[in-house]
């Protein structure tokens, strides 16, 4: 069996729609294969997307299982199920990993700049000549994930395969024109349900030498500037449990711009070594919205 799966800390929606979609391509292709995690959900899946009714499957790995990563390539932070020495296969736009897996797979190995690793995935299929058999609900799981990553389409990872898979799922699908806004508007209001939890959900520890603050958290939300008016108490509270030095980088799609959240002198200078910003009341807007594997990218060019 080959077990198509992701990291442990929580699985997004490009985790969620790469898992599904890449294991039914495989299927398809003739070699056995199942989508399977023990990671919870995160916020990105709200309720519309979870109804759409295509489950992971609910299977226990065998000693023989070959494991295929998607949207992870960081191998200290994999999925419990996973065998290290039996990954066949890395599918991620995360950087960091990129020579450690060359030198053990090759060109198994997929790790490049892209804004979705649900894009890699289309890509998959669209070479197969199988996208006609593509089910409706990997069509709109890959469109939304690819819609999620690249920030509604105008986040700087999106590149021109990104917009063109997007294009092509969208119809297969048969997602309404009115979809991104709708899917935005979801994830914000799960987030305000228990956002406690949803911060949890998306913070990760960054290494001493990325250059970042040590926990790097980050939401995509419709509207910003109301999270960090109605939450602001809560996220401090919350953030400060993990570390003192914290930032929490909120992504307001409906203005296409970033908001960094941090209380610290020393997480405030670590963002502003890496470009201009400017701080008050410990919150600064770059101009325009980004992601922390883009930051990610940008620390570790400097090192």
């Amino acid at each position: 069996m080959r077990v198509v799966t992701s990291g442990s800390a929580y699985l997004d929606i490009d985790a969620y729609a790469c898992c599904i979609a890449y294991a039914e391509l495989l299927n398809l292709q003739g070699t056995e294969a199942r989508a399977v995690s023990r990671a919870p959900l995160n916020s990105t899946i709200p309720r519309a997307v979870a109804k759409w009714g295509s489950p992971l499957d609910d299977y226990a790995c065998q000693p023989d299982d070959d494991f295929v990563l998607v949207d992870v390539s960081d191998y200290q932070h994999l999925d419990s199920i996973v065998v290290l020495d039996r990954v066949v296969e890395v599918i991620d736009h995360h950087p960091g990993f990129e020579t450690y897996w060359e030198e053990k797979l090759g060109a198994a190995a997929d790790i490049q700049m892209i804004g979705a690793s649900a894009t890699q995935v289309f890509l998959r299929w669209e070479a197969a000549d199988l996208l006609p058999f593509m089910s409706l609900e990997s069509a709109s799981l890959l469109a939304t994930a690819i819609l999620d990553n690249t920030l509604n389409l105008r986040g700087n990872v999106t590149t021109a395969c990104d917009l063109r898979a997007y294009q092509v799922l969208s119809g297969r699908g048969q997602l309404a024109v009115a979809w991104p806004e709708q899917y935005f508007l979801e994830c914000q209001s799960v987030i305000e349900v228990d956002l406690v939890q949803a911060l949890i959900s998306d913070s990760k520890r960054m290494r001493p030498e990325s250059l970042l603050p040590e926990v790097f958290a980050q939401i995509t939300v419709w509207d910003a500037a109301r999270i960090i008016r109605e939450y602001r108490s809560k996220i401090g509270i919350c953030l400060r449990a993990q570390s003192e030095d914290w930032v929490l980088n909120i992504i307001s799609i409906s203005e296409g711009k970033s908001y960094f959240l941090a209380e610290s002198s020393i997480s405030q200078r670590k963002l502003s070594n890496l470009m201009p910003l400017d701080w008050s009341r410990d919150v600064a807007v770059p101009g325009c919205s980004i992601l922390r594997k883009e930051l990610l990218r940008l620390a570790l060019s400097q090192v």
